[in-house]
């Protein structure tokens, strides 16, 4: 209950200060900063007796994380802030000397000292590193998670020289030019049965009833068990290529463009809306940015994306390149010289190959340069005199 309460008062804090800059316009003062809307906070605490209940550290830093929310879309690198909704952005991040205020209990548990709240237990999973805050969060599900803010040491390339195509796919989420195949897992058969029973129950349950906020938890648990599956996939192959491979190569794939509704408007409505939703459900349900975003993390300056146009059409044996090479989603049969393979496992191949291409220059050089670094100079050659 004190945590839901810390939660709730970092997302009021969040929201009035996203309602200030959004009052603001070109012919109005400037919109308050963070040192100005820190003086309000203060002013608002000492009128309002619930917001002084609440921890100053965790409302405070609320804040600042909106400040720099504004930072980042300004700078370009993330969207525009959005308003926090009760339920699904719950959280709050703990800095300073009371985020160092953490124990040991024993081999699977510590404690963290949180503000106004006290001593909380939590279940280690992994080994606490170097951190100067913490992140509590709630989500969807019900649970409770804590995440200590550290960089981790980017994994060393093995040396090897081997580099490696990733085709994305909706079948096969993952096919590498090695010829193996990966996929999350997802959920089971009768998980989704289940699920498709309680989304029934969710469209007849009477909206406010206690009946219908039981179904959606519900449903929140299989949502949650599901992106916990393709969390943990993506971690698991992004760690293991980048251990394996000292190049990837992937597509440069635009994923929030492609997965975007196609409905349209009343006056100009879509077409295939249902065909459409069904991809972008698949799409998401493959993890197709999570991988690329966590092997970018993982093995940065070491994965090249490629313009993916006519990879699943080229031969990789003999190059020909035609639409009839495709026969079917998973198989490829060349028309030109009866090469056959997986149709996702050629085109890896040849992401591969044109990754190898743009990564390594004459010679081996990673660098691109005027000459190559790894030749020794020549001398150079005297004119002769006719």
């Amino acid at each position: 209950m004190l945590l839901l309460e810390a939660c709730g008062h970092a997302r009021y804090v969040w929201n009035l200060a996203l309602e200030q800059r959004n009052m603001w316009r070109r012919d109005r003062p400037h919109a308050p900063g963070y040192v100005a809307q820190a003086r309000q906070l203060t002013e608002a605490r000492r009128e309002f007796d619930w917001l002084a209940a609440g921890s100053v550290t965790v409302q405070q830093q609320a804040l600042r994380d909106h400040d720099q929310a504004w930072q980042n879309f300004f700078a370009g690198t993330h969207g525009r802030p959005t308003w926090r909704k009760r339920g699904q952005s719950e959280g709050f991040r703990i800095v300073g000397g009371e985020a160092q205020r953490v124990r040991r209990d024993n081999g699977r548990w510590s404690a963290v000292s949180v503000p106004k709240v006290g001593w909380v237990r939590f279940k280690r999973s992994r080994h606490l590193p170097d951190f100067k805050s913490y992140r509590v969060t709630r989500d969807r599900a019900g649970r409770w998670h804590i995440a200590f803010a550290a960089i981790p040491d980017p994994i060393p390339a093995p040396g090897t020289g081997e580099v490696v195509g990733v085709d994305r796919g909706v079948k096969v989420a993952a096919a590498l030019s090695t010829g193996e195949l990966s996929s999350p897992a997802g959920l089971r058969p009768q998980e989704a049965q289940r699920l498709l029973r309680l989304q029934r129950c969710l469209s007849r349950a009477r909206k406010g009833s206690g009946r219908r906020e039981r179904v959606k938890r519900q449903i929140a648990r299989l949502r949650a068990r599901e992106a916990d599956r393709r969390k943990d996939w993506a971690e698991k192959a992004s760690t293991g290529l980048a251990r394996r491979f000292d190049v990837i190569g992937v597509e440069a794939l635009n994923v929030r463009a492609m997965t975007r509704s196609a409905r349209g408007t009343e006056a100009t409505p879509g077409r295939n809306v249902r065909q459409k939703a069904g991809l972008n459900r698949g799409i998401l349900a493959a993890g197709w940015g999570l991988l690329v975003a966590r092997l970018e993390q993982k093995a940065p300056e070491r994965v090249v994306r490629i313009y993916p146009a006519f990879t699943s059409q080229t031969c990789h044996a003999c190059g020909h390149r035609a639409p009839e090479n495709r026969k079917s989603q998973a198989v490829f049969r060349c028309v030109a010289c009866g090469y056959q393979a997986n149709a996702d496992v050629n085109a890896a191949r040849n992401i591969r190959d044109i990754a190898a291409g743009l990564a390594v220059t004459a010679r081996g050089d990673r660098v691109k340069s005027a000459r190559s670094v790894k030749r020794e100079p020549q001398r150079k050659r005297v004119p002769t005199v006719a």
